[in-house]
């Protein structure tokens, strides 16, 4: 059965080609080969638990070498910060059972707060100092003479495991971070272009709807490569801050394509050959072959577009139509022109990365990032129950196979803590963990203690843990995959002399397995997560900087916003995605909020400028009143509806003036309202 599943597998995570990618190989050699080679450094190091050091070059295992330098670098600091929380606790507190897991419990729960408040791969160490002082802790319970050595015994192991991994993936054929996130950002804005055209051509929605999801996903991919690729080199460090802005007006630029979408152009004289300009640009940029070597073109002919769009010409105050909807569909164009412009400056950014002195020339804004608070607790207290009801249990029973247990509740209930769904990504540790059992019985428990040495581990082993490396190159298995591959290692505990032992095999691997679905147990009846909810609070923070914007005295600059606005969007992306259709408004408002703002930022400054006359400043002050009210106070549906019917005609009112300034402070009005109106489920308080 294991071996079909197998099988299964590499077939899944190749679907659709025919053949793994080169990429897909190397990373799966690389990796195999750099947990042999930590398995035989321990055992030429006589390391008591030698299977540690193979499984933490798993557990590290990315396919960009910065990820793998990040992920260790954590790694690292959480194992030393754990095991030196373990034995700080075991000479204090361990002559008291009851009083010794109780200090673990409330370790693993602030540590998982901790961890719920930070980003990955910051995140990730938080939480292994967590579960390592309970790894670390529970074999020396009642023998605190030995809690040094195997504190030291557990950082030697992690730490050769991570040496391997990261010099293999620097050595061997390495795919580079500089490299990975400048391919993804060159796909994405070629898919932007793709879909840019489709829109304007009026592509059939369900094809759109599919290339709005992958940019979506592709973005947030991006964003997390971009947070594990720091630590790669220096190069890259200069690279983070122009990939994070670079994120943020790709987002801007599909939102403006999606609202001249939605929103489509009448026909006049004005509108048509900006409309026509944006149409064959994009058109052309996804077609041309290498499109994307040299970008200085496309930016000059954004740049003449842009200004086009967002000069108000003198003819379309005297046209019969709508003046004011023209100008806000050349706003809305001008807006994607100048981001699609900003998105190809980012990408030569990422390829010339600037030198250090010119970063502190122009340093890019502080990031001010969203902390769900509420969630954090939540998730520290699940924790802490969790763990001290297994350890009220192990104490009170006495059964030696519970502290297996005992670890893995706290190792699940800790690092899938803030996910989006923690109870899914659990179900899929369990099921790599359950299909590692039988894989690990015949190979630990059959083969090799008939078969002792080196080369006839090699030789079964090879085969499981390559296919297993493979499918951890698919976004999709990882979860899985990684689960079998490090739960594998850990039934099949690798010694220099294996031992034919099935009792004490099946005692220690079912408690691993009752461990986690204790803690998937946790997950769904303490507490449960709704990653709905957690959107909503981001979108209520999301609400309350655009109340600041419209009321408060200071004005930020506009990049202070915007690297506000984006690491927000970028918190919501994961949520909304597990949450499926039901929160898509909450993330595309999310998107739309940022065009918002930035017309609310426009406002504010032609306000301060003094240039509007009286009445019109007048008129302007009443709207951002009445905005920052409807963000904040909850409105029933038929005030809302009247609220946006007072927006348009707030616009229609300030239009009549006839001005240049009063079109363009109009069109600002009516960029609002229609995002208002498109994306009732964000803007409007629930």
């Amino acid at each position: 059965m294991s071996w079909v599943k197998l099988k299964e597998w590499v077939g899944t995570t190749f679907a659709g080609s025919l053949q793994p990618t080169r990429s897909d190989w190397i990373f799966a050699l690389r990796t195999t080969s750099a947990g042999l080679i930590a398995l035989l450094a321990a055992y030429a190091l006589k390391l008591e638990h030698p299977q540690w050091a193979m499984m933490t070059v798993f557990i590290v295992a990315q396919p960009v070498a910065g990820m793998v330098l990040a992920k260790g670098f954590y790694r690292l600091i959480g194992t030393v910060v754990g095991a030196l929380a373990a034995v700080g606790f075991t000479f204090a507190f361990g002559g008291n059972p009851w009083l010794f897991v109780a200090v673990l419990s409330l370790w693993i729960g602030l540590c998982t707060l901790v961890s719920s408040l930070l980003r990955n791969p910051e995140a990730y160490g938080a939480a292994l100092a967590g579960y390592t002082a309970m790894i670390v802790g529970l074999p020396a319970f009642g023998q605190p003479h030995l809690i040094t050595d195997l504190a030291v015994a557990r950082c030697e192991e992690i730490i050769l495991g991570i040496a391997c991994a990261a010099v293999t993936s620097r050595l061997i054929l390495p795919r580079l971070a500089g490299s990975a996130i400048k391919a993804r950002l060159e796909r994405c804005i070629l898919d932007l272009a793709a879909y840019t055209r489709g829109a304007f051509a009026g592509t059939d929605a369900a094809k759109l709807d599919a290339l709005y999801r992958k940019l979506v996903a592709d973005t947030q991919t991006l964003g997390e490569m971009r947070a594990y690729a720091r630590l790669e080199a220096p190069s890259v460090a200069t690279r983070a801050h122009p990939v994070r802005r670079t994120i943020g007006h790709l987002l801007s630029a599909l939102s403006a394509a999606r609202m001249l979408h939605t929103h489509a152009a009448p026909q006049n004289a004005a509108l048509l050959p900006v409309r026509g300009q944006l149409k064959a640009l994009v058109g052309e940029l996804a077609d041309t072959p290498n499109s994307l070597e040299n970008t200085k073109p496309w930016e000059a002919r954004l740049t003449t577009i842009a200004n086009e769009a967002l000069h108000v010409p003198d003819s379309v105050a005297g046209e019969g139509e709508d003046p004011v909807g023209t100008i806000t569909r050349l706003t809305v164009a001008g807006e994607f022109a100048q981001s699609l412009r900003e998105v190809l400056r980012g990408l030569d950014a990422v390829r010339r990365p600037t030198t250090e002195k010119a970063m502190r020339q122009r340093r890019q804004p502080a990031l001010i990032v969203h902390r769900d608070h509420h969630a954090a607790w939540r998730n520290a207290i699940r924790a802490t129950v969790a763990t001290m009801l297994v350890a009220s249990f192990w104490l009170a029973t006495h059964w030696s196979e519970a502290a297996g247990t005992l670890i893995l509740v706290a190792v699940v209930s800790s690092l899938f803590a803030s996910r989006p769904d923690p109870a899914q990504v659990s179900w899929g540790f369990f099921k790599g963990t359950l299909l590692a059992l039988p894989v690990a019985f015949v190979v630990g428990q059959l083969a090799l203690p008939t078969l002792p040495g080196f080369g006839w581990f090699v030789l079964f082993v090879v085969p499981i843990l390559v296919p297993a490396a493979l499918a951890m190159a698919n976004p999709r298995l990882v979860g899985v995959a990684t689960a079998f591959a490090i739960n594998f290692l850990a039934f099949l505990n690798p010694h220099q002399g294996m031992s034919y032992d099935p009792a004490a095999f099946f005692a220690g691997s079912i408690s691993v397995l009752i461990g986690i679905l204790i803690a998937i147990g946790v997950f769904m009846v303490v507490l449960p997560v709704d990653p709905i909810a957690t959107a909503r609070r981001i979108a209520g923070a999301m609400r309350e900087d655009l109340v600041r914007l419209c009321l408060h005295d200071r004005i930020p600059r506009r990049s202070a916003f915007e690297s506000l606005a984006y690491d927000r969007v970028n918190q919501m992306m994961p949520l909304v995605q597990q949450a499926g259709r039901k929160s898509e408004g909450l993330f595309d408002g999310s998107v739309a909020s940022v065009m918002v703002g930035l017309e609310l930022l426009r406002l504010r400054i032609d306000q301060k400028a003094g240039g509007l006359p009286s009445a019109m400043t007048q008129n302007v002050s009443d709207f951002l009143r009445q905005l920052a009210r409807n963000l904040l106070v909850r409105v029933p549906n038929e005030a809302w509806i009247a609220s946006i019917a007072a927006m348009r005609a707030d616009a229609a009112a300030i239009a009549a003036a006839g001005t240049p300034d009063a079109l363009r402070v109009a069109a600002s009005l009516r960029v609002v309202a229609a995002a208002a109106e498109d994306y009732p489920d964000f803007f409007r308080k629930d």
